[in-house]
């Protein structure tokens, strides 16, 4: 064999099953095949539309997970009779965290008042998305689904917008963790953003483990990410026979304890 052919093997085995997006091929028993993408939810204007080779896996699947359909609108935000405001519910140091960073967005922090702990990190965090150029018509999984509709191929929700809204209620003290490590890390957030963000606009990852900044605390991480990876292993492990394709936030696929990882141990 010539040294060319030898290198083109080697080549064409170091990057089998890879993708130009973040994405893990992964067989399970059964003839049943799962193509994993790593979604960010809200996106830039240049990672719309979608590569091409990816609308067509979509169009080629016997269904679309994705972790919900948010094509419908969100589920209702359940806000509790607050009798303090949440400058009284919240410890002053973080309240001067919160008024340092709106003052930053722009945003007037009266609003937040009567909102729970966790409601209010969502929305800082999406305006921090926002700042970075970040919109939610961009983002990964909305374009997925949308191609899916377009291709007449089923959508399953791996979990739903009434499961995502009843996990945030029931976080304990009202997600008072959540806020902090959204104010704590801001800056790590963001640069994560950026991060995921270059995986689609130039390489995504190619190690099956990946080294990411810590931007929640341990406890939160669990009910976030590995408690959630473990329902949804389950739920694609009971899958039937078929080719599926699968869009989760990236940090599940790379992150500690991440989906791709649980599916293989089976």
């Amino acid at each position: 064999m010539s040294l060319f052919r030898r290198l083109h093997a080697w080549w064409s085995a170091l990057t089998a099953g890879t993708s130009p997006w973040p994405a893990i091929d992964i067989t399970l028993p059964g003839n049943r095949h799962l193509h994993l993408v790593g979604s960010i939810h809200m996106g830039t204007r240049d990672m719309a539309p979608l590569p091409a080779k990816l609308v067509a896996k979509i169009a080629a699947a016997d269904a679309l997970f994705v972790e919900a359909d948010i094509s419908g609108g969100n589920a209702p935000f359940h806000i509790p009779d607050y009798d303090l405001p949440l400058r009284e519910r919240i410890p002053s140091a973080l309240w001067n965290q919160l008024e340092q960073r709106a003052a930053e967005l722009g945003l007037d922090i009266a609003t937040f008042e009567q909102q729970p702990p966790w409601q209010v990190a969502l929305v800082m965090q999406a305006h921090q998305a926002q700042r970075l150029g970040l919109r939610p018509d961009f983002g990964i999984d909305y374009q997925m689904i949308n191609a899916a509709n377009a291709a007449a191929v089923p959508i399953q929700e791996l979990e739903g917008t009434q499961s995502q809204m009843t996990l945030l209620e029931t976080l304990p003290d009202e997600g008072l963790g959540l806020l902090e490590d959204t104010l704590t890390h801001w800056h790590t957030n963001a640069r994560l953003l950026q991060l995921m963000v270059s995986w689609w606009l130039d390489a995504p990852p190619r190690q099956k483990v990946v080294e990411l900044p810590a931007t929640f605390g341990h406890e939160l991480y669990d009910v976030l990410m590995h408690q959630r990876n473990r329902r949804w292993r389950e739920l694609l492990l009971a899958l039937p026979p078929g080719r599926y394709v699968v869009a989760v936030g990236a940090l599940h696929l790379y992150g500690e304890g991440n989906l791709p990882t649980l599916l293989r141990a089976g």
